[in-house]
């Protein structure tokens, strides 16, 4: 019995290393927490919030990356995300995994990938001119710019990636499935276009959503990005265009984990959207090894279908700096602003309009990486 077990675990460990030289799995995560103390809270917005936060510079997450070599410069590639609230320990609502995907890598023809995937808005935002970008490239906590977005991801989507001489491209489309339109449901069809040269970055792309009801959202967006030694700058232009009566609700202007922004005038309508523009520009800038200071300024102006209903405005700004204990490990402190005409604000962690048209934030938080 004893040489029958060794002769067992033998084969065992020989099978187990020969998985191992065609095929690796990568275990990744970060565990962000953070201190908030936010304003213009509950009725009237006449209260202050104080709160242990998590994902407040990138969300809390960990997830699996699948790479198997399976020659001739073919791979086969798998990914799965999981979000969760570091500060209680418990799973983020909605689906059990953010990204859940797999698909094939060539190493002349691009990759093609299947499953719930970031969108191709989001992908050249983030890869090419996102707020912060050395440190971010999102302010996860306040982040307006992913609002043009359309959801950031697409369930049951098929995705496209091409990458030679400077230039990506990548396509994607989704079949809706017959599901209720949602934050990543729907039918989707879309594509982005970025090119990198030394210090300029430049990307565009548009992506067209539709609900069970065939009403559709178009979003288009175009964006710069130069990096110069310790310098970052960026800037981008995105427009936003609904059909009357699609709900857009979850696709409201939003400012992060922490609120979104409401409807406050009469006509002023989810269902009634007519069209959301938005443009910004900021930079980052390393001060001393491992220690960034950046700005970033968004403005925003949304319409309705509603015969007059007045426009809504918005303007949103975020100070943040950023130092790096290790190559994994950072501290952060920002402050943001948010000003609105002729919308309003709403209270956390309710997400209940208040009739506030003004708020400041401030944060302190810490960043793991592994």
């Amino acid at each position: 019995m004893t040489q029958r077990s060794l002769v067992f675990g033998a084969v065992l460990a020989a099978l187990a290393f020969t998985t191992h030289a065609q095929s690796s799995v990568t275990l990744y995560g970060v565990v962000d927490l953070g201190m908030r103390i936010s304003d213009s809270q509950g009725p009237g917005g006449a209260y202050t919030v104080k709160s242990v936060m998590s994902g407040g510079l990138a969300p809390s997450r960990w997830g699996l990356n699948v790479v198997e070599d399976l020659g001739g410069g073919l791979k086969a590639i798998a990914n799965l995300d999981r979000r969760f609230q570091a500060d209680t320990g418990v799973g983020d609502p909605g689906p059990d995994f953010q990204q859940s995907w797999v698909g094939l890598q060539s190493a002349s023809w691009g990759r093609v990938t299947l499953g719930r995937q970031y969108n191709v808005l989001f992908d050249v935002t983030a890869s090419t001119f996102g707020a912060f970008m050395p440190v971010g490239p999102f302010l996860n906590a306040y982040k307006p710019d992913v609002a043009l977005a359309l959801g950031v991801r697409n369930d049951n989507q098929v995705k496209y990636q091409l990458v030679a001489n400077g230039w990506t491209l990548a396509l994607q489309a989704s079949a809706g499935e017959g599901a209720p339109f949602s934050t990543t449901m729907g039918k989707s069809r879309g594509g982005m276009l970025k090119y990198s040269d030394g210090p300029i970055g430049v990307g565009g792309g548009y992506l067209e959503r539709r609900d069970n009801a065939d009403r559709k959202a178009q979003a288009s967006l175009l964006g710069a990005a130069y990096t110069k030694g310790p310098l970052y700058l960026n800037v981008a232009l995105a427009s936003a265009r609904f059909d009357d009566g699609l709900n857009t609700a979850l696709l409201m202007v939003g400012t992060g984990v922490e609120n979104t922004i409401a409807p406050a005038r009469p006509g002023q309508l989810a269902n009634r959207v007519r069209q959301r523009d938005m443009w910004s520009v900021g930079g980052t800038y390393e001060v001393a090894p491992a220690f960034f200071v950046g700005a970033q300024y968004w403005s925003i102006r949304q319409s309705f279908h509603t015969p007059g209903a007045p426009e809504g405005r918005g303007r949103f700004l975020a100070l943040l700096v950023d130092y790096f204990l290790s190559r994994r490990t950072d501290l952060y402190a920002s402050v943001d602003r948010t000003t609105l005409t002729h919308l309003q604000l709403t209270s956390s962690p309710s997400g209940v309009p208040n009739g506030a048209t003004r708020r400041t934030a401030w944060m302190v938080g810490m960043r793991h990486r592994f």
